[in-house]
């Protein structure tokens, strides 16, 4: 028997072997998907690659009785929980698996990428969670769909109004070192830090921020003109949800609304529910910022997904979510988050406005990945990660049909 002749015809065949399991892998990294270019109108065949964009090309039709519209995929800044779990809320506690089963849930309403926001609590519970989710950030199953976390509160103004939903016996002045430890828990990661720059130590707090990275928004306050201009100057980028998290009776002159809107230097996120604001005033706010400083932001809580009722929260109070989808705090009278995903946005601010649709995913997509320097993603554009929604758009209401996330598809309607 010869056995060199034998060992070589081994080492071939597997050679050959190997070049066929790698080729099987190439194939299976490659996509092609077709839709309608959501910014030119145009039907495009995009060509994905190892999670990326490699190729976007103009084609003659697209394939389908029912053709859909291709964009990158929504960015949400502001998701305190989503299908019952919560980041910091809720009846149980917060665990890896949860925050799978509400990012999985965002999927499937084309949200690629978001920040979990943790709302006013109590320290302990703040650093637990965010030592929880700080997993998450480079967990293989969440796929980057976590880039980081948003801290609203607890340095926020404690009036009743301002403070909205967030409990008062958990509000404090800001605190550097507190934050740090927050931040250390967090793996590094909060992104963003919405608080009231009228409070004691605020201003120098923001500068801090401002130094490491940290973007600041103004949010759940009371500051007056010069002090909003000052935090600005410090370092402060955004208004959180603009023209709520303020009392319902207000100054009609020297009230926080003014001054946020006047600035040219400030962007704002707003929430396009129906119920947070009115359409005039989201009409106002998209004319005076424009396309460039507009986020459009959900603020969706646990209850999305969840049966209409009251609920008691683990701090005391009791929510009610409406048959219509309203969620509310009866006992202040005001909203208690949001229970309908970015999604219903991106529709209702073009019905509400006349803007396009190419303007609703900008400010859905673009601006928030642009507004925390996260360059691989907002865009559809090769090089770009392979984050993206296909959806129909009915009646101004977005119908999504796929989400890929890194060139995955991880949901099919």
């Amino acid at each position: 028997m010869n056995y060199k002749k034998i060992t070589s015809f081994i080492i071939r065949s597997f050679s050959v072997f190997a070049l066929f399991l790698f080729g099987m892998s190439e194939m299976s990294a490659q996509q092609i998907i077709e839709g309608i270019h959501y910014h030119t109108g145009q039907p495009v065949q995009v060509k994905i690659n190892n999670g990326v964009i490699e190729d976007i090309t103009v084609i003659d039709k697209v394939v389908g009785e029912n053709p859909v519209f291709i964009a990158p995929g929504f960015f949400d800044n502001q998701v305190n929980g989503f299908a019952g779990v919560s980041f910091v809320f809720g009846d149980s506690d917060l665990t890896p698996e949860g925050i799978e089963k509400a990012t999985h849930a965002l999927w499937k309403k084309g949200v690629t990428t978001y920040l979990p926001t943790l709302t006013t609590n109590n320290t302990e519970l703040l650093i637990k969670n965010l030592s929880i989710l700080s997993k998450a950030v480079d967990a293989e199953n969440m796929m980057g769909s976590i880039p980081g976390f948003h801290l609203e509160g607890p340095y926020i103004n404690p009036e009743d109004g301002y403070r909205g939903a967030h409990p008062k016996r958990f509000v404090k002045l800001p605190d550097w070192d507190e934050f740090m430890r927050f931040q250390k828990a967090a793996g590094g990661h909060i992104m963003q830090v919405t608080l009231a720059p009228e409070m004691e130590g605020a201003l120098d707090f923001i500068t801090n921020c401002s130094k490491k990275g940290v973007v600041v928004a103004l949010g759940h306050h009371n500051a007056d003109a010069a002090t909003v201009s000052a935090a600005i100057d410090r370092g402060a980028k955004i208004a959180t949800h603009l023209g709520n998290g303020a009392a319902n009776m207000i100054n009609r002159h020297r009230n926080p609304f003014w001054s946020q809107l006047a600035d040219d230097r400030l962007s704002v996120s707003i929430i396009c529910d129906s119920f947070h604001l009115l359409p005039e005033e989201i009409q106002v706010f998209y004319k005076v910022k424009g396309v460039e400083k507009t986020v459009i932001t959900s603020d969706v809580t646990h209850y999305a997904a969840l049966e209409p009722g009251k609920y008691n929260t683990s701090t005391g109070e009791t929510i009610e979510l409406t048959e219509d989808g309203l969620l509310h705090y009866p006992a202040q009278k005001v909203l208690y988050g949001s229970a309908s995903p970015i999604t219903k946005g991106v529709g209702y601010i073009m019905q509400v406005t006349g803007c396009s649709l190419a303007d609703a995913v900008q400010m859905a997509s673009t601006n928030p990945a642009k507004l925390y320097n996260l360059n691989d993603r907002g865009v559809l554009e090769p090089g770009k990660r392979a984050d993206l929604v296909l959806f129909t758009l009915d009646d101004f209401k977005v119908n999504i049909q796929q989400t890929w996330v890194q060139g995955k598809l991880v949901y099919k309607q």
